[in-house]
Formats: C-alpha cells, sequence, structure tokens
C-alpha cells in the first residue's frame, strides 16, 4: 500500500471562525452566519472567487476569538448558496473541496485574511486499500442500522466511492462524535492514515450502539415484568373479592386510619386521593413507597387530640416556685399569661420570646409552663439552621424529602396544644437556600399560623392552639418583623443572693445525686458556696456554678473511693463515710487556686483612672479607663479593642471638654500642644457602645486638671457635645455586676430613674445611687475634689505637662 504526496499549494483567503461544527471535504454544509466579522469575510469570498477558509473555534462561547483560539486546520470550501434573512442574518450552503493549514492569519477591514498551505495526495490502489475500503463500508452500513438517526438508503449510496479520502471523510462526517473527536480526523492528512482511524472509531461506536440496544431491551423486559404483576395482582383482587375470602386489605385499613384522623376537609379530600393513587400502582415500584410514607406522615400528625388544659393559678404558681428561685416579674407574668387562658373561652396560642443571659433559666422555665399547664412540651433547637426547608420542609418531588422540624415536633409531641420551645432563636442564619426566620414569621403570627402550610404536607395546618415559647440571648440578630410577632420578657442575670439560694435549693442537691453523695454525708457551707460564686465563676447565669459545685463533690466522691478497701459491701461503705464539709478552704483545696479575684478598685484616688460599668451578652461587667497626657500635637489616641460607637464617644467627650476649656481653667488651645492616651484594659476583649461617654470625659477631664477620681464610685452614661448625660440599656446588669464587685455608689443618667424598680432591693439598699441629667453634676460627684466651674488663670500646656510629672515624681519618692 503506498501513498505519494502529490503536491502543495499556497492561497490567501477569507477566513471564518465556525461554532459547533466540523466541515469535511467533499461535504455539502449549511449554517447561519450572524458576527459582523464573519459577515465580512463572507462578503470578501463572495466579491472574488467564492472561495473561504473555514476553521472550528476551541470554545463555542466566544463571540470574537482570537487567531490563537481557533483551530489551525480547516477547510477550504466553496459558497454555494448565500441568503440574507429578514433579522440581518445570512443563510449559507458551502461545499467542502480540501483540507487546508493555516501558515499566518492578518486581520482586514474587520475580517481575517488567512495564508493557508494545501496538499494533494495520490494512492495507489492494490489489495490492501481494497481491504480497508471495503471494510470501513461494511462497518458503516453496520453503524447505519443500529443507528436510529440516519436515513439507511442515503447513506449506503453516499459512500459507494473508490477514493479512500472521500470514503474517510464522508463517513467522519455523519459519525455521532465530539467537535475535538471531529477534529482530530481533520487534521489527518494522509488518506490511508484517515480511513483505519475512521475503521478504528466506527468499531467502537458499533460497541457502544451494541451495549445501548441490550439495555433498553433489558428495561422493556422489566416494565413487561412489572405490567404482568399489576396485572395478576388486580386478578386476585378480583377472584378474592367475588369468592368474600381473606383479610381486609392494607388499604381498606388505610381508609378506616384517614376516617378516624379528624382531619379537616381539604387535608381529607387529599389522603383519599392519594389513597386511590397508592392502589393503582406496583406494590415493589418507588412512587408507591413515596405515596405510602405521605400517607403515613398525614395519619401521623395530630388533627383533633388535645390535651387538658390545667389551668389552677395555685398550681401554676406552686410548680414555678418550686422549679425557680427569683425571676418574680417574669413569674407573674406568665401566671397573668394564664389568667387571661382561664376566663377567655378559646385563647389564641400564646408567643413568648425569653431573652437573657446563658444560664439564667429560659429553658427549664418553658418546661416549668408545660408542667404548670398539663400540657406536652417538645423542645426545637434553631441554633445554626440556615436553610427554609428546616422550617417548612422539602417538596416531595425530592428524595428522602421529609416534613419541616414543625410538623415533626408536631407529631412527636402527638397533640394540637404542646407547649413548644424555639430554643435560640438568635442563632439563625440565611444562605442561598433560604431565610428560615421568613419561615418563621407565618409559625408565629397568630393571624396566620391557624393555615400554617409545610412544603411535604402541602395541606392546611392548624397551629393556633400551641404555646410557643422562643429564647434568645440577645435581640438585635433577630429581624424586627419576627420580634413584633412575639411578646419580649427580658431576664437579667441573678443577684450574689439569687445565686446563693438557686444553689442551696436545687444545685447542691442535683449534683449530689449525680455524684452518689447525700445531704448527710457532704455538706457546703455558705461561705463555701460564696467562694465559689465570687471566686471560680463569671456569669449573669448559675450553668458554670452548677458545674463548679458538680466539680467538687466530684472530688469529694473520688477521695472517699480511695479510702476504701476492694471488697467492701454498700452498708459497710455508708457506715465508714465521713462527713464533709465545704468551707472556703476546702473549695481552695479541692478546686486549686482561684480563678476570679475580686475587682480591685484603686485603694487611693488616681488621675486619669475611673470604673466605668458595661453590657455584655452574659451580664454587666466592670470597665476601668484609663488616661495619660503627654506633651504632643493634639493626638488623641484609643487603646483596648474599642468599636467605632465608643471611638465617637471619646471624640465627643474631647469636643466636650475643649468646648468647656475656660471654663475648667484650660488654655483654649491645649490639645495643640498635648497628646491624649486613653486605654481600656483587657485589650483582647471587643468593646463597643455609647454608655461609657461619661466615664472617658471623666477620666479625660481628671487628667488634663490633675484632678484625682474617686476610687469608690462607678459611673456609666452617654454623652453629647453639650455636656448632657443620655439615658442607657442594662441598667439592672450593670448595677449588678457594680455589687458583685463591692462599689458602693453609681452615677447614673438621669432618665433611667424610671428603671429603678426593677433592681432588686438588696442592691437599691446597698448602693448609693446618683441620678444626674449633666457632665457638671457627674465631675462635681466623681472628682476627689470640686472643679471652679469659672474661668481662671490661663494655664498652658507646658504647665499641665510638668504639673503631672511633679505629681509622678511625689509618688514615686513616697513609694520608695
Amino acid at each position: 500500500m503506498l501513498t505519494s504526496k502529490e503536491k502543495s499549494d499556497t492561497k490567501r483567503l477569507p477566513m471564518m471562525p465556525i461554532r459547533d461544527v466540523v466541515i469535511f471535504p467533499h461535504m455539502m454544509t449549511p449554517f447561519v452566519v450572524g458576527r459582523e466579522s464573519s459577515v465580512r469575510a463572507l462578503e470578501e469570498a463572495l466579491a472574488t472567487d467564492k472561495k473561504i477558509f473555514l476553521s472550528t473555534q476551541h470554545e463555542a462561547t466566544v463571540d470574537e476569538p482570537r487567531p490563537d483560539e481557533i483551530y489551525q486546520v480547516g477547510t477550504v470550501a466553496n459558497i454555494v448558496q448565500s441568503v440574507r434573512t429578514p433579522d440581518g442574518n445570512i443563510k449559507v450552503l458551502v461545499e467542502g473541496v480540501e483540507r487546508g493549514k493555516v501558515l499566518s492569519v492578518t486581520e482586514e477591514e474587520g475580517f481575517f485574511r488567512a495564508t493557508v498551505r494545501t496538499f494533494a495526495f495520490k494512492v495507489e490502489s492494490g489489495p490492501q486499500v481494497e481491504a480497508l475500503l471495503s471494510r470501513v463500508t461494511s462497518l458503516f452500513e453496520q453503524y447505519v442500522k443500529l443507528s436510529q438517526n440516519l436515513n439507511y438508503e442515503t447513506m449506503i449510496a453516499a459512500i459507494r466511492v473508490d477514493d479512500p479520502g472521500k470514503l474517510a471523510d464522508t463517513v467522519s462526517a455523519n459519525l455521532q462524535l465530539t467537535i475535538e473527536e471531529k477534529q482530530d480526523l481533520l487534521e489527518i492528512f494522509d488518506p490511508i492514515d484517515r480511513l483505519q482511524r475512521v475503521a478504528e472509531m466506527l468499531d467502537i461506536e458499533i460497541e457502544k450502539l451494541n451495549v445501548d440496544r441490550t439495555i433498553q431491551g433489558r428495561v422493556k423486559r422489566q416494565m413487561e415484568k412489572a405490567q404482568k404483576e399489576y396485572y395478576l395482582n388486580e386478578k386476585i383482587k378480583a377472584i378474592q373479592k367475588e369468592l368474600g375470602r381473606g383479610e381486609k386489605s392494607e388499604y381498606d385499613e388505610l381508609k378506616k386510619k384517614i376516617e378516624a384522623a379528624g382531619m379537616p376537609k381539604e387535608a381529607h379530600e387529599k389522603a383519599i386521593a392519594e389513597l386511590r393513587r397508592l392502589e393503582q400502582m406496583p406494590p415493589m415500584s418507588a412512587e408507591s413507597t413515596v405515596s405510602r410514607n405521605y400517607l403515613d406522615w398525614l395519619l401521623a400528625v395530630p388533627w383533633k387530640e388535645k390535651t387538658k388544659e390545667i389551668r389552677d393559678l395555685k398550681f401554676a404558681q406552686e410548680v414555678l416556685e418550686n422549679d425557680h428561685y427569683g425571676l418574680e416579674k417574669i413569674k407573674e407574668r406568665i401566671l397573668e399569661f394564664l389568667a387571661v387562658r382561664r376566663v377567655v373561652k378559646n385563647p389564641r396560642g400564646s408567643i413568648l420570646l425569653f431573652v437573657g443571659p446563658p444560664g439564667v433559666g429560659k429553658t427549664s422555665l418553658g418546661q416549668s409552663i408545660a408542667k404548670a399547664t398539663g400540657r406536652k412540651f417538645v423542645r426545637l433547637s434553631l441554633g445554626g439552621v440556615r436553610d427554609e426547608a428546616e422550617i417548612r420542609g422539602h417538596r416531595r418531588t425530592y428524595i428522602g424529602a421529609l416534613p419541616g422540624q414543625v410538623i415533626q415536633m408536631m407529631k412527636k409531641a402527638g397533640t394540637r396544644n404542646p407547649v413548644m420551645m424555639l430554643d435560640e432563636i438568635d442563632k439563625m442564619t440565611a444562605d442561598f437556600r433560604g431565610d428560615p426566620s421568613a419561615a418563621l414569621l407565618e409559625v408565629l403570627d397568630p393571624e396566620q399560623n391557624t393555615s400554617f402550610q409545610d412544603h411535604y404536607l402541602d395541606v392546611e395546618y392548624d397551629l393556633s392552639e400551641v404555646f410557643f415559647i422562643a429564647t434568645a440571648n440577645v435581640l438585635h440578630t433577630i429581624p424586627a418583623a419576627l420580634q413584633d410577632r412575639m411578646e419580649v420578657i427580658r431576664l437579667s442575670g441573678y443577684t450574689e443572693l439569687e445565686k446563693l439560694e438557686i444553689a442551696k435549693r436545687f444545685l447542691v442537691k442535683k449534683q449530689l445525686e449525680q455524684t452518689g453523695l447525700t445531704p448527710e454525708t457532704v455538706e457546703f457551707t455558705e461561705q463555701g458556696l460564696k467562694t465559689l460564686i465570687h471566686h471560680y465563676t463569671r456569669e449573669a447565669g448559675v450553668r458554670n456554678l452548677e458545674r463548679e459545685v458538680g466539680n467538687v463533690c466530684r472530688k469529694i466522691t473520688r477521695a472517699w473511693v480511695q479510702t476504701m478497701p476492694d471488697k467492701e459491701t454498700k452498708k459497710s461503705k455508708e457506715a465508714k463515710q465521713e462527713k464533709t464539709t465545704v468551707t472556703r478552704d476546702k473549695v481552695v483545696e479541692l478546686l486549686g487556686p482561684l480563678k476570679f479575684r475580686d475587682f480591685e478598685a484603686e485603694k487611693n484616688n488616681e488621675v486619669g483612672v475611673t470604673v466605668g460599668l458595661a453590657w455584655t451578652e452574659v451580664g454587666g461587667q466592670i470597665l476601668q479607663t484609663e488616661v495619660t497626657i503627654m506633651e504632643g500635637r493634639g493626638k488623641l489616641t484609643l487603646t483596648g479593642k474599642l468599636g467605632d460607637v465608643m471611638q465617637e464617644s471619646a471624640q465627643a467627650a474631647m469636643s466636650y471638654i475643649r468646648s468647656r476649656a475656660g471654663v475648667l481653667g484650660l488654655p483654649r488651645e491645649f490639645n495643640k500642644h498635648l497628646d491624649i492616651h486613653v486605654h481600656v484594659p483587657e485589650g483582647a476583649i471587643p468593646k463597643d457602645g455609647p454608655s461609657a461617654g461619661i466615664t472617658l470625659a471623666t477620666s479625660i477631664t481628671s487628667a488634663l486638671l490633675n484632678i484625682p477620681v474617686r476610687c469608690d464610685i462607678a459611673m456609666t452614661g452617654e454623652i453629647t457635645l453639650r455636656g448632657r448625660v443620655l439615658a442607657i440599656g442594662g441598667l439592672k446588669e450593670k448595677l449588678l455586676a457594680a455589687h458583685r464587685q463591692g462599689i458602693k455608689e453609681a452615677i447614673l443618667p438621669k432618665d433611667n430613674e424610671k428603671d429603678l424598680p426593677e433592681i432588686p432591693e438588696n442592691i437599691r439598699t446597698d448602693m448609693k445611687l446618683h441620678f444626674v441629667s449633666s457632665m457638671d453634676e457627674v465631675l462635681k460627684l466623681a472628682l476627689e475634689r470640686e472643679v471652679a466651674m469659672q474661668p481662671l488663670a490661663p494655664v498652658s500646656a507646658a504647665d499641665i505637662v510638668a504639673r503631672i510629672e511633679e505629681d509622678r515624681a511625689a509618688k514615686d519618692a513616697k513609694v520608695h
């Protein structure tokens, strides 16, 4: 078999990149031209000899490909026909003439012109060539018979040729190949090599078609078998019905359950329709399983079952008192709700939101409400939920679809009127799958939840009798629309006395039981519990306190067990166990060094050091502010990881002091020659909020005037540029923190005086509270000596710095 290259030729032709098609020589191919550059190339070819070079581009999505984004081998074609359509495009019919390889490409007048080299090959006939032609022809006939996309007569007529190159191109153009595979065939110039490659590809494609035919036959047989089974099952049912034999079918049982479920009309009709569909399905089909699961869920959800509600206020009060100490206002609100439900015949479901720091008893309050009213209690944790389908469920079209968590909780409760706790509602997030808080809007709206629609059940379900209780640590992460649907009840942190009583009544007893101890063998003294509260926990609630009590009990149990012999009866164990009294020293011995120390207020009044009060998610906190002054150019430095709002408060305080410079006895341009550094210790902890305004202003004023700040007084309040003191939030938590740390006086905004009834009685008794409305009053109370609020002799910045240095030197000398 011999192949010889006869000649090569070089041509310059207009070049058109084409998409999603490879054009072979000897083939007639129609396509539409729409790109401006392609239209110009086509018009140039029509204006000359109607020859154009067509080459496929690499990526079909590129509208204006560069030369390096177009294959280098294409086809020289004759334009047989071209017609312009009304939309501006051109329909073209071309006939491939010969292969060509691009040598160079230039851009002329908005289109590409390529220098193309073409090759002509002469094939000498012989037995090997004839055998190859016959093999390819035979394989292509098999391929056409197996394929359903090609006309047999047309294809057989097209391949009746003796030219190997033409045969290879004809077969290549009609094979179901990818663009890359067809391009590979186009780039083979030698006719014999190309024909051999076509034969290999035909073998592969025929094998694929044979496999497809086998699979289709198997699927058809399985479908025929399923139809046969369905027909025979129907025959058996008919025969049994005629003979009156056999037990009632599963479908009859399902129908009975549907009738007895007490569903509303819409749900009943849907259940009956689904049951009829189920009867028509083959028992082993996938659709049958989906339909049966749906019916099971419809029947599992409580439609008419209700728990008889206990409306005895005396009993409810006893339950709340036994389960929780303190929280008097919260208990009053809960009893008010229960009183209304006793008077109103058909009350709507109540929706409460308990907001407070961790460990104050929000979740256990919900359990107590369920116990007091005799209802079932279910808890749905919303922390980290970010998919709307968690609330509303998935549609049945999805594999493994289930109802949402609300319907699942109703099934778990088994009644229409449970107490449902939506725990950690402030921890929900949203992503591309939807916003679960938006789905809760319908659940928690008394006007809408009578007809709540789960995506899976796809029928209306009445949630109006459910007592919803949501819990959260903070409010700002809950959308306003969702907050509007709930009555917010705030739970502040416990006082020291409340924690002590809770430990005595609940925590010690619980931990003794869990560690195998008894009150006869272990006794916690009041001083020991106070040590745990003060020096081993820092929290608004009692969760860590319970953990530390348990830690003490476990260590006592371990010490007791280690002193016993290996073999001993239970009776002798109890007899030999000595009573352990947990005192302050015993706590330190068991738990090690103190984790927290009381806030150590400065023993002496210091210049520029002020005690502030802050609110955090876990309760109130003491915040000490320090200010120092240096010679400089008027720079105000703020450190301690302060947030934007707190930094703005510092700027407002500074502006107030500058505006009052003359009255305070400061030079009017003191800030131009001094650098002021404000630092809030515990720099790794982020701090923000406007309530530190008067604290910052007091510290800066103290440092500038060199007047010490009283060390036994704390303060909180927002400051304006005019020196007004504005109201703040979290007053109870802040005063609890101050009381915990032994501070005896506090300066508070006048507008917060209305919140005084919410402050525990022992705090109002132990602490002296000053309510102020202006910064002048704050300075009068906080500074060691009163500021003369009148113009004084001008003092230079250098004098201020010198005065500070003298004061520091005097202190150093005193220390030495």
